[in-house]
């Protein structure tokens, strides 16, 4: 784990202009699907969120992650999705229209040719935020039929803060959602 760590804190060294490296400090939880509950671990941490959750979602179909997400709203967590427009459009399974409904605020993003982040940040401005990474797409097939790969990074501020930085600067530039006008857009 050390290893994963340390390798972790040289790649935020080396990406973008102004990256800087992030002390490696905290837990990390490595999943891989099909064969790990890469669901489950993200719907226990729903579970714990005392504050806030902000997702960054390419796609969101899984029904079980969607309803963790509007359990902790009505806990009176605060919860904030930003979306991919063009797969919301394309996907008629999509969830966040009913994220939307349940008064959680989503915002579309229509700046990019894709917006392929899988981010969930789980009280991230606390001393034991979690950052929700990889490759796993919020839908059942990344549970049941992909081969994903899934980190949750707990207990570094630094890196959390910077991807709750990066959240809002996407969600800055993002439109926000109003149902079915956007979809017909």
């Amino acid at each position: 784990m050390k290893r994963l760590l340390v390798a972790l804190a040289c790649a935020c060294a080396t990406v973008g202009a102004g990256a800087a490296a992030i002390p490696a400090t905290g837990t990390v939880e490595v999943w891989f699907s099909p064969w790990d509950d890469a669901e489950g671990a993200i719907i226990r941490h729903l579970g714990q969120a005392r504050h806030s959750v902000h997702v960054q979602a390419f796609l969101l179909t899984s029904r079980s992650i969607a309803k963790a997400l509007q359990d902790a709203h009505l806990r009176g967590v605060k919860v904030e999705v930003l979306a991919d427009r063009e797969m919301l459009q394309k996907g008629d399974n999509s969830l966040v229209p009913r994220l939307a409904a349940a008064g959680i605020p989503v915002w579309l993003e229509t700046r990019y040719a894709s917006a392929h982040n899988k981010i969930m940040l789980i009280d991230a401005e606390e001393e034991r935020g979690i950052v929700i990474t990889g490759s796993y797409n919020f839908t059942w097939s990344a549970q049941a039929r992909n081969a994903e790969n899934l980190l949750i990074l707990q207990g570094n501020p630094s890196l959390a803060r910077r991807y709750l930085a990066n959240w809002r600067r996407h969600r800055d530039e993002a439109q926000k959602y109003q149902g079915a006008t956007n979809e017909q857009q």
